[in-house]
């Protein structure tokens, strides 16, 4: 259920990632300043939930130097509430394991960051946005050896 993603799904999990911050009612001003952050560069830090109909969630993930950022979650509207955000998580926190990571860390937009708590990520202070200036979203973080 969760692969690499494949070299031709850049525009596809580009797309699953405005309508995911759309869900959250941001209007299409907010939604278009987001659009260069939420613009997915692949490589094999990407990884995908398909249950065979094509992608319905993704994540990206750095690690460096002992600690694992999440550079992107998001799951398609139509998928939230169905396992596929915990999947990923799951997922991503033994790729972070893996590679050598002791703590994981998420810049949230205040909309999931019920998620990433619910994951067991606890605030670690506030973040400046990357798309909107004033703007600041809740960081949080994970041990997670």
């Amino acid at each position: 259920m969760i692969r690499p993603a494949r070299q031709d799904e850049g525009r596809a999990l580009s797309a699953l990632a405005l309508r995911s911050k759309g869900h959250w009612g941001y209007d299409a001003a907010f939604l278009d300043a987001c659009r260069d952050e939420l613009t997915v560069s692949l490589d094999e830090t990407v990884r995908v939930h398909d249950e065979g109909e094509g992608p319905n969630g993704f994540y990206q993930l750095s690690v460096e130097d002992g600690l694992a950022e999440v550079d992107m979650l998001f799951v398609a509207p139509e998928a939230i509430g169905k396992g596929v955000g915990r999947a990923l998580w799951s997922d991503l926190a033994d790729h972070a394991r893996r590679a050598g990571a002791e703590t994981l860390r998420v810049d949230s937009d205040p909309h999931a960051e019920g998620f990433y708590r619910a994951m067991g990520c606890r605030p670690a202070g506030r973040a400046p946005s990357a798309s909107i200036r004033g703007r600041t979203l809740p960081r949080l973080s994970l041990r997670v050896r």
